[in-house]
């Protein structure tokens, strides 16, 4: 099994090799694709557009983005993923013979385990979703069955195009091997289409997030817990990214398993505070709630303030400090989105309503 898993992993860093020797002049591009996949594009970018555009799609990207990267941090733990970056110079397959060279990036030492990739499945998981919404606005308009197919074709077309891209990025960049980012985005597909068929989230009360919540960070850390226990240490990776990551400073705090576990669930908890909130009932739920320019407002308004709050990082010396910050920090994003901007945006609209009347 362990000769299986060295020969995998060796087609992986000649893939590596290949990509980097041969589309070196892609680096920047590479580099982007990778930035762009991340995740913190979803809730600081896609979710406050879609959910004033149809507060529906924004609320399954959510429950996908949380619950998917929740599952990935589980699958992680379980399967021991190796990194392309540290499995080069760690593993005995290459015996006394050189080991093969491939190059390191400032976003390549992440420091959880590698399989499956977590961009890939969050990319896969939240561009589903996406692609699944259009579809189904779209063929809401009685158009001929050649335009629905042809629709449905770019879609689709356009989603193996952005999988693809990510992938290779991902590899190209030695972040993961081949088979991490293939497992990880036929995951993050089962999970999109999962929640595809589950009506329940879209009128979850408050109670059921902080459940919800408090039962993804509670499984997550027992089964840290009762693994170390047994003598099995799951950040066992960090150790490895420390050693063999070609520059100390491209190591970071957030990308470690706890920090992302907690960035999420922040999130989660706060959405589920802005959507039972007064301030999302006075604004979004009531009848500005259907009007464009309220909507459009809404968006361009959130899209300014969750950057420039991007912008604020949490700071790091103080272990416990970053995680708690992180967490308050990605709380206020849904809040601000969903609760703070629609209800000042409203009250704007609403004097301007006064004075031209």
């Amino acid at each position: 099994m362990e000769n299986g898993m060295d020969a995998l992993h060796d087609s992986g860093v000649q893939m590596i090799q290949y990509l980097q020797m041969n589309y070196k002049s892609s680096q920047d591009w590479f580099m982007f694709v990778s930035f762009a996949a991340d995740l913190r594009n979803t809730f600081f970018v896609f979710f406050p557009i879609w959910f004033h555009l149809y507060e529906a799609v924004g609320i399954k990207l959510i429950w996908v983005a949380v619950i998917g990267d929740w599952l990935n941090l589980v699958f992680k733990w379980i399967l021991f993923g190796q990194r392309p970056y540290w499995w080069v110079h760690d593993t005995a397959y290459y015996g006394n013979s050189s080991a093969p060279v491939i190059e390191q990036f400032p976003v390549t030492c992440e420091t959880g385990p590698g399989s499956p990739s977590g961009h890939a499945m969050g990319s896969a998981g939240i561009y589903y979703v996406m692609v699944t919404a259009i579809i189904t606005l779209m063929l809401k308009k009685k158009e001929t069955s050649l335009t629905n197919w042809c629709v449905r074709g770019a879609l689709w077309t356009g989603f193996w195009a952005v999988q693809v891209c990510v992938c290779l990025s991902r590899i190209f960049l030695a972040a993961h091997f081949p088979h991490q980012v293939v497992a990880g985005v036929i995951s993050g597909m089962v999970v999109a289409e999962a929640f595809h068929h589950t009506q329940l989230i879209y009128k979850a009360s408050l109670k059921k997030y902080i459940y919800t919540t408090l039962f993804l960070f509670s499984f997550a850390l027992g089964f840290y817990l009762l693994l170390k226990a047994v003598g099995v240490d799951l950040l066992w990776t960090l150790e490895k990214a420390k050693r063999w990551c070609a520059q100390p400073e491209w190591i970071h705090i957030d990308t470690t398993p706890f920090a992302g576990l907690l960035r999420n669930l922040g999130i989660f908890f706060g959405l589920g505070l802005a959507l039972n909130s007064k301030l999302y009932q006075e604004s979004c739920g009531g009848k500005k709630g259907s009007q464009f320019t309220f909507r459009l407002c809404c968006i361009v308004a959130s899209l300014l303030v969750l950057h420039l709050f991007d912008s604020f990082k949490p700071p790091t010396k103080v272990e416990m400090l970053f995680y708690a910050l992180s967490f308050c920090k990605s709380a206020a994003v849904p809040l601000a989105a969903v609760g703070i901007i629609p209800y000042c945006v409203s009250q704007v609209l609403h004097k301007q309503n006064k004075k031209s009347l």
